[in-house]
């Protein structure tokens, strides 16, 4: 057998949309969870930032 004939190791932190979950364990399905979550949270606080960034332009363009 070559080697490239060989499966790919599969990186099971990668998180896939749509992905089939039912061969992940219930402690790998709770990690998967968490790190969700925790990138939903990066997310908010991107979008607030951006948003209060955004307020702070328009209040000086809308002055001049």
């Amino acid at each position: 057998m070559f080697e490239d004939d060989a499966p790919a190791d599969r990186d099971t932190s990668a998180i896939v949309p749509g992905e089939d979950l039912s061969e992940f364990s219930i402690e790998a399905l709770e990690a998967r969870k968490a790190a969700i979550l925790e990138e939903i949270a990066r997310i908010e606080a991107m979008i607030a930032s951006k948003q209060s960034g955004r307020v702070a332009a328009e209040s000086i363009f809308r002055k001049a």
